[in-house]
């Protein structure tokens, strides 16, 4: 008589494919951590796709200080990922509402009535939100304006110059971890450097 007692079967321990799980896990998980790059500059390739000579980037140039700006007025650094789609939704709306209208304008619009929103609800405090983003977007838009109406050559290296610029903005809030996402801080350094060294080889 068989006795009822006898052990199920065990599945079968298969270390060595644990083993390569663990490592694929950790060549990976650097990877994932290193999104906003990635995304970056996925996104550079994208925009700089068919790149004519350069100067057409400014608008991003004007959009890379909104959302600084914008995100400063709302005074929620989470709100910089929002902000960043908005930006850009104003540029697509822009070009397929008249093809022949610069949407560098609207955007630069939008920073306007971010500025006044951000003044009505008393966001002056602290300095380095709306009062120097205020500043940093007179600047880089004041660059993106510029080389909209030089010789195309030279507004393109002002636009590649005004990006690395916005980069070196973009490493200083990713250090001190202030007004926008770190996330957001750290796309857009990427973003922006790649577009200007995009922008340096179309012009060569």
């Amino acid at each position: 008589m068989t006795s009822s007692n006898q052990p199920h079967d065990q599945p079968t321990q298969q270390p060595g494919n644990d083993r390569e799980t663990d490592a694929t896990s950790r060549r990976i998980a650097p990877l994932l951590r290193r999104w906003p790059t990635l995304a970056g500059l996925a996104f550079a390739a994208l925009t700089a796709f068919d790149l004519a000579g350069g100067v057409e980037l400014a608008t991003v140039l004007a959009a890379s200080a909104v959302v600084y700006l914008g995100t400063a007025a709302l005074g929620r650094p989470g709100a910089a990922w929002p902000m960043f789609f908005a930006t850009f939704a104003i540029i697509a709306v822009a070009k397929l509402v008249d093809d022949r209208f610069e949407p560098t304008w609207a955007v630069l619009g939008a920073g306007i009535l971010l500025l006044v929103y951000g003044l009505l609800r008393g966001a002056i405090r602290p300095r380095h939100g709306l009062p120097l983003q205020t500043i940093a977007l007179l600047g880089f838009g004041a660059a993106a304006t510029l080389a909209l109406f030089i010789n195309p050559a030279l507004g393109g290296y002002l636009v590649a110059l005004g990006l690395l610029g916005h980069a070196a903005w973009d490493v200083y809030h990713y250090r001190a971890n202030r007004v926008v996402a770190r996330s957001l801080a750290e796309f857009c350094l990427v973003l922006d450097t790649a577009l200007a060294v995009a922008i340096v080889i179309a012009q060569a």
